[in-house]
């Protein structure tokens, strides 16, 4: 399992590909005594992981950007950033907390489509999320929470007309 914050946590001052670095070498179990010794055997795992960090940078469209700074990016696309930072551990459950926290409409949008690759590869996303377009878009599953008890589960079609959710988020006028 791996996850995001909605506090976005990186590595401000290092380039975009150190930060995936990173995450690839903490799963790897970087060796610093092959790489004090600077062995072949460190070297071929570096070609390894710059590799697999190129293709991660690539998969959320952020390849361009590999040398810049983190600090440099939009803030959009350091959220893409810590997503791949996370998908760089391989897991099998992503959970991200509030990704389209602080996006615009476009950002929104690209996220969506990126959360959709993610599920593609066979990776199970869980969404904590506010923006129900979100939300809805690409939810097989939504469980709804109202001061943190559990007031339905369903697809997107059944919780868009559970009438506690319609009451709990738009009033007892809007549920009748």
């Amino acid at each position: 399992m791996a996850r995001t914050f909605q506090n976005i946590r990186l590595f401000q001052e290092m380039s975009v590909i150190e930060n995936v670095l990173v995450a690839i070498d903490a799963r790897a179990g970087a060796n610093l005594f092959e790489a004090g010794l600077r062995l072949p055997s460190f070297f071929g795992k570096r070609r390894a992981a710059l590799k697999a960090a190129r293709e991660l940078l690539d998969f959320v469209q952020l390849e361009k950007f590999a040398n810049q700074p983190a600090s440099a990016l939009p803030y959009g696309y350091q959220r893409r950033l810590e997503i791949a930072r996370a998908l760089a551990t391989h897991p099998k459950l992503l959970l991200l907390d509030e990704p389209a926290a602080g996006m615009n409409p476009a950002e929104s949008e690209e996220l969506i489509t990126l959360i959709e690759r993610i599920s593609e590869r066979g990776v199970a996303v869980l969404l904590i999320e506010h923006h129900m377009k979100v939300v809805m878009s690409i939810s097989d599953r939504i469980v709804v929470l109202d001061y943190g008890n559990k007031i339905a589960e369903g697809s997107a079609a059944e919780v868009r007309a559970n009438p506690r959710v319609i009451e709990a988020y738009l009033g007892k006028e809007a549920a009748r």
